[in-house]
């Protein structure tokens, strides 16, 4: 690809293209909904990063912020307990189209994504991810803080943690 990403936060008409995406790259009942994407857009769309090339959108990271974390809480995913002004970012999704993975994009969207968070003055950046995805975020500079109490999609999950 010839065009160099770049970096823009949600739009409300980017909801159908995340959804497609976070369908395609996430296993049964682990993606969000259309609704869910939609409404975390429109509520936090500081938040919802957005990596793009060539005017296609190739992935995203999606977020709340919360004054006290619970990661196993999924009225969170709907938003509900969000608090823009809260110090502790919550990330809900990772995700880049399954053509362009490989390519390093997650990681430019994560590094991107603690840059907006630091300079937003958050102070912890949280997320949960499968057993594969622990090393990943640990070179990314999270640190593993437990398995989690959440079985969202009928999956094992662990807590990481980074202190911007």
């Amino acid at each position: 690809m010839t065009d160099r990403p770049t970096f823009r936060q949600a739009a409300p008409g980017d909801a159908a293209r995340c959804f497609e995406i976070e369908t395609s790259a996430y296993e049964g009942d682990e993606a969000a909904t259309l609704a869910k994407i939609a409404t975390r857009i429109a509520e936090y769309p500081q938040g919802f990063l957005i990596l793009e090339a060539g005017g296609r959108i190739l992935g995203f990271i999606n977020s709340g912020c919360a004054f006290e974390v619970v990661m196993s809480d999924e009225a969170f995913k709907e938003l509900i307990g969000h608090d823009p002004a809260a110090p502790n970012a919550v990330i809900m999704s990772v995700v880049v189209d399954p053509h362009e993975q490989g390519k390093g994009y997650s990681k430019l969207l994560m590094q991107e994504f603690i840059r907006r968070m630091s300079g937003m003055g958050k102070q912890t950046i949280h997320l949960m991810c499968k057993d594969r995805h622990v090393p990943l975020y640990e070179k990314l500079g999270y640190r593993y803080v437990r398995p989690s109490d959440s079985g969202h999609g009928g999956m094992a999950w662990h807590e990481m943690r980074m202190d911007l």
